[in-house]
């Protein structure tokens, strides 16, 4: 199957997302086919991807002058200590703003290194090669760059796109299954919140999805980053319709960072909850016909996914819960805003409810 090409427009950036197999191999042609040039590049390398795909990126890599910066990503390292390790070394291996910094790995490796290459003077040429499900159909689409701190996940980052994202899907046999989960998240958000007929597509084809079958997966990849794309394209700074793109997530980052960014909840899962309790939040309150919260909840409840909040927390846990949904970005007062969906492909609408009536949402749902 030939490399798909989705094309990137927003006001700062325009960028091609290719996808296809063993694109690793071939990097410099990729390069030079796209205008991407520079002389020097900084790997900014997950520590767990497979050595046998770091040595064939050296490898298409042999014209350049290149660095590496090994990188143990995970939430907790996710901090601005680890940008200025990055910067440092940009700053003793003398970079200029023509030269590259190369992230190679999930969502959390790009977001560190797209964030120290938006604020290496000001700017330095950025390329996102992910290598995990979820990157490829989610943060490395539409420049969002952020670290974490101790008051919550993302709240220090900026707004910086990339030159090119390589999104190689042969990569991807080297995850563990749980990590194909955590993509298959954001894919099915994406159909959920904007597309019925990918969401029917998906309701059909999920193992193979899951299995990433040839073609499936590169048609679920490209139809999901056509998604945000649309969306991005529109509303780059999330000033008005990108915030359609965190449904599910007011919720999910609170589970997460309520179990302190722990493996016993990654990112992916914590969404698939997340949008369950939205849906849940929108039946609750005659948002959402019961036919499509019936069908979404169904889709939602496959036996590869968690099942329940109540397998990760207790009543005693409430408080913590909605302290970290009052942080989140989206308020600007004393109610927490939630993204909910009406119907299933959209529209979402956007609505504020008071921490108490969210308390009594999550406490009925931790009891029964």
């Amino acid at each position: 199957m030939k490399p798909i090409k989705l094309i990137v427009k927003t006001n700062s950036e325009k960028y091609p997302i290719i996808i296809g197999r063993n694109l690793i191999s071939n990097l410099s042609q990729i390069f030079k086919t796209n205008s991407i040039n520079f002389k020097k590049c900084l790997l900014v390398l997950d520590k767990n991807i497979p050595n046998k795909y770091v040595k064939q990126i050296s490898r298409s890599l042999k014209r350049y002058e290149v660095y590496k910066f090994i990188y143990n990503a995970n939430e907790k390292n996710k901090n601005q200590k680890n940008v200025n390790k990055i910067l440092d070394l940009l700053l003793q291996k003398n970079f200029s703003r023509d030269d590259c910094l190369i992230s190679i790995g999930g969502g959390i490796t790009g977001d560190v290194a797209g964030f120290a290459a938006s604020l290496f003077k000001r700017g330095l040429k950025f390329v996102n090669i992910p290598t995990t499900l979820l990157s490829q159909v989610d943060s490395s689409v539409g420049g969002k760059t952020g670290i974490n701190t101790s008051e919550g996940k993302n709240l220090i980052g900026s707004f910086y796109q990339p030159k090119i994202v390589i999104s190689d899907v042969e990569i991807l046999k080297s995850l563990p299954f749980r990590e194909v989960v955590c993509g298959y998240a954001e894919i099915v958000k994406h159909a959920l919140i904007a597309n019925k007929k990918f969401y029917n597509f998906l309701n059909k084809n999920i193992n193979e999805v899951l299995k990433l079958r040839t073609p499936t997966i590169e048609r679920s990849i490209y139809e999901s980053c056509k998604v945000k794309k649309l969306i991005v394209e529109k509303d780059e700074k999330e000033k008005n319709l990108r915030k359609i793109l965190n449904f599910g997530h007011t919720f999910a980052h609170a589970y997460e960072a309520s179990l302190n960014f722990s493996k016993k909840l990654n990112h992916g899962e914590a969404v698939i909850l997340g949008m369950k309790s939205a849906f849940e939040f929108s039946h609750s309150r005659k948002l959402i016909t019961s036919k499509e919260f019936s069908s979404a909840i169904k889709h939602l409840n496959n036996s590869h996914f968690p099942i329940s909040i109540k397998n990760y927390f207790t009543i005693s846990k409430i408080n913590q819960i909605i302290s970290f949904m009052m942080r989140d970005k989206k308020n600007n007062s004393k109610n927490i805003k939630l993204m909910l969906i009406k119907k299933i492909g959209g529209p979402v609408i956007e609505k504020e409810f008071s921490d108490l009536a969210i308390k009594f949402f999550l406490k009925k749902r931790l009891i029964n």
